[in-house]
């Protein structure tokens, strides 16, 4: 059970609409390396992830990613609230107004609709956290590429700074569970392969 806290984890108030700025940052509500796809992605991990301290982990930065995509659907919202049809047109925001009028929905800043296909769910902890570490460099790198487009706008530049760090910190947490988890599997080599996990299936043994 969670205990919503009705305030952002960073307070935003974008005090400009800018329909073509909102259009790059929706990727990171419904994008394939968005907020969405994070939190769906570790929540579902974390059933059969074997060590009860990862589980937590997880369950942590899962919880946290939910924070950062209502901070992503804020940022959106305040960017296209006020729009005029006029500023929609200019924009190119009228193909997304058509479906959606100014609601928030996930999609990627080409329009792709958000997929489950984005993220992953093996059950091997190897496998996730390395997914995992991977899925928070690949976010870091689109808040790189949207930090460089919203530079001129310090109320969208600050949120999407602090979103920015927390991936980096993301990352350190998962490199951390990835030792924890190595330690505990039955072989160690260089590119900590779980032999445990991949047996054969009792039924085929004696084949």
């Amino acid at each position: 059970m969670w205990v919503y806290e009705k305030r952002l984890q960073f307070p935003i108030n974008i005090k400009e609409t800018n329909a073509k700025l909102a259009q790059d940052i929706i990727s990171q509500y419904g994008g394939p390396d968005g907020e969405m796809s994070a939190s769906m992605r570790y929540l579902s991990q974390r059933y059969s992830m074997p060590d009860k301290k990862v589980k937590a982990a997880l369950t942590d930065i899962g919880t946290e990613e939910l924070a950062h995509l209502e901070m992503v659907a804020t940022i959106i919202y305040q960017l296209t609230r006020d729009l005029s049809i006029e500023e929609i047109k200019a924009s190119g925001f009228d193909k997304y107004y058509i479906d959606h009028t100014i609601g928030i929905w996930p999609q990627a800043a080409g329009g792709i609709p958000f997929n489950a296909c984005e993220f992953q769910c093996k059950g091997d902890a190897i496998t996730d956290l390395f997914e995992d570490m991977a899925a928070e460099q690949k976010a870091r790198s689109t808040y790189d590429n949207i930090l460089r487009l919203c530079k001129d706008h310090p109320d969208v530049y600050e949120p999407i700074k602090f979103l920015r760090e927390r991936e980096i910190v993301h990352f350190q947490r998962f490199g951390e569970c990835l030792e924890a988890v190595k330690d505990t599997i039955d072989h160690k080599n260089f590119y900590a392969f779980n032999p445990s996990f991949d047996t054969k299936a009792p039924c085929l043994k004696n084949n």
